[in-house]
């Protein structure tokens, strides 16, 4: 499970939107072993006067915000990061310096979904990869 925001210039984003979807879920399936049909992606594509980046950005510059239940390890969170900056560079040559990826996790008991909290929901996946 995962809940998933992407930031970027709207001219660049949208028309990338549908691939970076694709490549963000294909990533998140291989290294945190979520089922393929748990995607869940917002995209916020924003003018370009309203959203402030670093010098040495270009307009390609995206962030991907992936919020998670808690228990993934260490290992797993950074296979993930250096898999997306890999493939979105690869596929969508979005280089890494324009790429910015943090996960927010939060223990189960915080989320609600389906009317229950995430700590009482039976998940047919692992969280613990």
């Amino acid at each position: 499970m995962g809940q998933i925001k992407i930031y970027g210039v709207k001219e660049y984003l949208n028309p990338i939107k549908e691939a970076l979807s694709a490549i963000i879920h294909d990533c998140m399936v291989k290294v945190l072993k979520v089922p393929q049909d748990k995607k869940f992606h917002r995209f916020f594509p924003m003018d370009k006067e309203n959203f402030y980046f670093p010098e040495g950005r270009t307009d390609a510059y995206t962030i991907i915000e992936i919020s998670m239940f808690e228990g993934r390890s260490v290992d797993a969170k950074k296979k993930l990061i250096k898999l997306l900056f890999e493939r979105i560079d690869h596929e969508l040559n979005i280089s890494p310096q324009d790429i910015e990826v943090t996960l927010f996790e939060t223990p189960k008991h915080n989320w609600g979904i389906r009317g229950l909290t995430g700590d009482e929901l039976i998940l047919d996946y692992k969280i613990h990869v």
